[in-house]
């Protein structure tokens, strides 16, 4: 049986618990009228209160935007009829939770509740042994029973320390994968439902990007911007983060250069195909014989 260092667990659980706090907190934030930057910066700044930083930039993605969207400079203000996924990772001397709630602003409710209803599904199918495509079955079929589409190249994802992505890929569809989950894996899980094709697509200007590697630059600002990069440990980032110290014009011909040389990744919007609303719900979990959701939350 694997265990868990104590130290290990308690960072675990100390992540879990500061992003439910942080989500409830957008909960309260986010209704119509509502200025996204300021709600993001609240969470951030909440996130940090509480002695840990943001695994990844708070993220608000609209409607047919499934995700990696957040305002840079020029805000955007919620209206009446928006889907809202909000999507927060906290970080916890590397060890990461990773959770995301829909809010229905208009008349979505369905659709809210058949991401969280796949989600439920999926958690209790969890266990060590159990094949990874038995998750995107339950998943799949959950979604489908609500009249809604899976997004089929969007998945849930392994978790490692200051890895917000690794392996195991968790399908939100029928794959018949037959991949056995590990005791002692950590993983999210993030079921992704839609009214439009089931498939999303990388569209419009980035605002989140991680530090990949470090390269020769030529520009001044974005050898000392390089230097902040190198603080994050990798995980992502966004563009707004720079802006106060470097200035809107700066940071962006910096990153230019940095994305131009491999130094950074740039991860920009996912948009549906179908112009679908989608919806998301997503916790993470640590694989054992009783496993432990560490951001389960009363949602």
């Amino acid at each position: 049986m694997v265990e868990f260092d104590k130290e290990q667990l308690t960072n675990y659980m100390q992540a879990g618990k500061i992003n439910s706090q942080a989500l409830d907190l957008g909960a309260h934030l986010i209704k119509k009228e509502s200025s996204m930057i300021e709600v993001l910066d609240k969470i951030e700044a909440f996130i940090k209160s509480k002695g840990a930083i943001p695994a990844f930039p708070a993220q608000i993605s609209l409607n047919n935007i499934a995700a990696h969207f957040c305002p840079v400079h020029e805000d955007l203000i919620m209206i009446d009829g928006d889907v809202v996924k909000l999507d927060v990772g906290v970080s916890v001397n590397g060890f990461i939770a990773d959770s995301a709630r829909t809010f229905d602003l208009g008349q979505n409710k369905e659709l809210v509740l058949a991401s969280k209803m796949a989600l439920k599904n999926a958690l209790e199918v969890v266990r060590p042994n159990v094949p990874i495509g038995d998750i995107g079955k339950a998943i799949h079929e959950t979604i489908s029973s609500y009249g809604f589409t899976p997004i089929k190249n969007l998945s849930g994802h392994g978790l490692g320390k200051f890895q917000i992505h690794c392996s195991p890929s968790i399908p939100n569809v029928i794959t018949g994968l037959k991949t056995p989950l590990k005791e002692g894996q950590v993983i999210a899980i993030e079921p992704f439902a839609t009214t439009g094709a089931g498939i999303v697509y990388e569209a419009g200007a980035p605002s989140v990007f991680s530090l990949v590697s470090e390269k020769p630059l030529r520009n001044q600002i974005a050898r000392k911007m390089m230097q902040d990069l190198k603080e994050y440990n990798g995980l992502p980032f966004t563009s707004r983060w720079l802006i106060p110290k470097y200035g809107v014009a700066a940071t962006q011909i910096a990153l230019k250069e940095m994305m131009s040389n491999g130094s950074v990744y740039a991860h920009p919007p996912l948009l549906e195909k179908g112009r679908g609303i989608v919806s998301q719900w997503e916790h993470s979990v640590i694989v054992l014989e009783k496993p432990i959701v560490y951001t389960k939350h009363d949602d």
